[in-house]
């Protein structure tokens, strides 16, 4: 189930982004992408979840069942936190079973997002792409905004998830990329 980009070319209209890009994802362990701003991390893992079509080159393997935690949480406001996380859950209890792994109490689980500090809306995006039916997990600056403790504990799970399936991270921390026993592919 690896997922492979061959030669890969795109551009945004302004701005030439991946020439000739060509990479191997293994079918389990975290592979990081890794530079600086503007060098094409995120557009790689727009093109794997099919957000963006290469300009030019192939991409190679099932990439369907993907989830994602963008660097936005994307949570809906009208929705409590449980409703978020049970959006693509494989079940309810699954859902709970993740906010739980993340570090919230049951009795946050009926709280909006706005009623939530940043971590904890993190939190709650993350356990949404963990209690997914997914097969693989594209994670776009997971840790941001949330304190050491809780990223630690969640890199737990992450690893977790990471032994059966594909995740591939985009970060510019190294200390993350050590917490999650990351490959990493400098672009």
């Amino acid at each position: 189930m690896a997922f492979t980009l061959e030669h890969i070319g795109f551009s945004y209209p302004d701005k030439p982004v991946l020439q000739d890009f060509s990479l191997t994802v293994p079918d389990s362990g975290v592979t990081c992408l890794f530079g600086p701003s503007g060098c094409g991390k995120t557009t790689v893992l727009r093109l794997l979840l099919g957000l963006e079509k290469p300009q030019s080159g192939r991409i190679h393997g099932d990439r369907l069942l993907g989830v994602a935690v963008f660097q936005e949480n994307r949570l809906l406001p009208w929705k409590t936190v449980l409703e978020n996380t049970a959006l693509t859950a494989v079940s309810p209890d699954r859902a709970k079973e993740a906010l739980l792994n993340m570090g919230l109490s049951e009795t946050e689980f009926s709280q909006f997002p706005h009623e939530l500090s940043g971590g904890m809306r993190r939190r709650v995006a993350i356990a949404r792409a963990l209690a997914a039916e997914s097969r693989w997990l594209a994670l776009d600056e997971p840790f941001n905004g949330i304190d050491a403790q809780n990223r630690d504990e969640i890199a737990t799970h992450i690893r977790a998830y990471a032994a059966t399936r594909p995740v591939v991270m985009v970060t510019h921390h190294p200390e993350e990329i050590e917490l999650l026993n990351a490959n990493v592919i400098s672009l």
